[in-house]
């Protein structure tokens, strides 16, 4: 017998509509759009490359696309080294604020509810700061007469300043201070619901706590360590901001790469090239971590 289909009411459907129209609007629509100037020609025009369909073209072919720009990104080894660059640098900061937030996250979960509260605003608080300026306080941090230099000279630690500012370090602290939050924050949202009473049990058949938290903790948290880690690690890979102030001038990354193509180069199609070859490199692995995780809910 066909089932019978509870019908929605109307304003059900459109608030389940309005998220996809978001995403079709501020994703799918420029996406589409940086595909295809990715396979265009760069000309010296307004814009400055070529059309995708153009009636006018003297050569007779209306629909003109080419694949020379991705051949270039692939084939020119100062691409690969900027992808693989950025890709070591976001999985050492996301490594990093996973080591550094799941303490904080446990910690704030297991804490009173009035002191978890206050832990949860300090997590927060940097947020109310413009994230520009924040990366400008480590700028005086980090400077050679800096915070940072001045302490350890005046401890002994040092002889003399240490150069961190404008280098991969550099870069590497100011993304861990500036993501960390979006580790700690779903890591606390997935602690928070852990049932005491499977921790309780597991000590009461004799596990010791390190026992507990390997088998029974750690096993539940990890739809958490999974959302953080791809909050930081995704934002992380296309970083532009950080490297620019941070970084030194051979800094390679990603995002500042495609900024210098665009505004520096005025090589609109392989800065769309590279973008569009960071989001594969992106979605690829979330798309088939994705599959794995329904597969093994399905089962």
């Amino acid at each position: 017998m066909p089932r019978n289909r509870v019908r929605r009411p109307t304003w059900q459907r459109i608030g389940l509509l309005l998220p996809y129209a978001w995403l079709l609007l501020f994703f799918l629509a420029p996406f589409l759009i940086v595909l295809k100037i990715s396979f265009a020609d760069p000309v010296v025009a307004q814009p400055p490359f070529t059309p995708l369909f153009d009636p006018t073209r003297p050569e007779g072919a209306r629909f003109y696309a080419t694949l020379d720009n991705y051949r270039f990104v692939l084939g020119d080894r100062v691409y690969l080294l900027t992808y693989l660059n950025s890709t070591a640098l976001a999985a050492m900061s996301t490594l990093l604020c996973l080591l550094l937030g799941y303490p904080m996250a446990y910690g704030i979960a297991r804490a009173r509810p009035a002191t978890r509260h206050t832990l949860l605003l300090l997590v927060i608080l940097p947020f109310w700061t413009s994230f520009l300026l924040r990366v400008y306080a480590w700028m005086g941090l980090l400077g050679t007469h800096g915070t940072l230099n001045r302490v350890l000279l005046w401890a002994g630690a040092i002889d003399r300043p240490l150069e961190i500012l404008y280098t991969d370090t550099a870069v590497f602290l100011g993304m861990v201070y500036s993501y960390l939050p979006f580790m700690i924050l779903p890591l606390y949202a997935n602690l928070v619901r852990l049932e005491q009473d499977h921790l309780d049990a597991a000590a009461d058949l004799g596990a010791r706590p390190a026992r507990v938290f390997l088998d029974v903790t750690l096993p539940l948290s990890l739809p958490g360590v999974v959302a953080g880690c791809l909050l930081v690690l995704i934002p992380a890979m296309g970083e532009f901001v950080i490297p620019a102030l941070l970084g030194g001038s051979d800094s390679l990354m990603i995002g500042r790469v495609v900024y210098d193509e665009f505004f520096l180069n005025r090589d609109w199609p392989v800065a769309a090239a590279v973008a569009v070859l960071l989001l594969l490199l992106l979605v690829g692995p979330i798309a088939l971590f994705q599959r794995t995780q329904a597969r093994e809910e399905g089962e």
